[in-house]
């Protein structure tokens, strides 16, 4: 597929030769269109850069299950950063991954059951290593859960479950999760980390978990360094994505603080931001 070039004051700051090898994109509100659809040229894409040796790596807050669901054969042999960085995986192989205490799993999932007392419309998923659990089973909430969460099963009692791999709690908020729910879930939890993963969910974690932590697991094992990386986000579970590259971009439909972090700019992700960007990047490809 073919892409109209790129805006003069996106591609001028950039280095006119690259030696890129690898290159990691968020998935809702960059990767992914207004309406969470993988652009269509995703996969030719995905095939030119792995034909030139250049590694393409999803990173997400969402489950592995449901990365490799939604990207198909195209990251069959990648690696993948899912559930915010918890847990890195390349095919059967484990790279990296983080897990919660029982004790910290029982706080979170107890603050969440006392905020919905509360008022708060939402619910707690419990993301791990296999599947992800939740408690609140009705149709309204089940579907938000759906469209990130692949391999998903309703229980009675979150608290009953095995806690041994618990990567993460993941909480949606039916409100604005930034001005709501997530305020209240971080000082219930504070020796654990509180992320605005986007507009409606909240991910807590463990204090070392994230994105930019994977990424850096996967750069010590294939030997790639920074200036060989890319990265496209747009909210702020990308942040410490910007850590470990120098190619860095923000789309134009970012959260202010990406915005500001980035050292470039790319399109929306309704405009293909990800895809253009990348096939200049390949222009010039040293």
């Amino acid at each position: 597929m073919n892409y109209a070039p790129l805006p003069n004051e996106l591609t001028d700051p950039l280095p006119s030769r690259i030696d890129l090898r690898l290159v990691v994109s968020d998935m809702d509100g960059t990767l992914m269109d207004g309406t969470r659809r993988v652009p269509a040229g995703f996969t030719d894409m995905a095939a030119r850069m792995r034909s030139r040796g250049i590694l393409f790596v999803p990173a997400s807050g969402r489950q592995l299950a449901n990365l490799h669901h939604v990207l198909g054969d195209a990251i069959d042999d990648a690696p993948v950063i899912a559930e915010n960085g918890a847990l890195v995986k390349q095919g059967a192989t484990e790279i990296h991954s983080d897990t919660m205490s029982a004790a910290d799993v029982a706080t979170v999932v107890t603050t969440v059951r006392s905020l919905r007392e509360q008022g708060y419309d939402g619910g707690a998923v419990m993301a791990c290593k296999q599947s992800a659990y939740i408690e609140r089973a009705d149709a309204r909430f089940i579907t938000m859960c759906d469209t990130y969460y692949t391999a998903l099963a309703v229980v009675d009692d979150l608290l009953a479950l095995n806690r041994a791999e618990v990567l993460k709690v993941a909480v949606y908020d039916f409100g604005d999760a930034e001005e709501g729910s997530a305020a209240a879930l971080g000082p219930a939890a504070p020796g654990l980390q509180t992320v605005v993963s986007g507009k409606h969910w909240t991910d807590i974690m463990p204090k070392a978990v994230s994105k930019g932590r994977a990424l850096a697991a996967i750069q010590a094992r294939f030997g790639i360094a920074p200036a060989q990386t890319a990265v496209f986000g747009d909210y702020l579970n990308d942040l410490d994505l910007y850590d470990h590259a120098e190619l860095s971009f923000a789309v134009a439909n970012a959260h202010p603080r990406i915005t500001a972090t980035a050292r470039y700019r790319a399109p929306a992700n309704t405009e293909d931001g990800v895809l253009r960007t990348i096939a200049e990047l390949l222009t010039r490809q040293g």
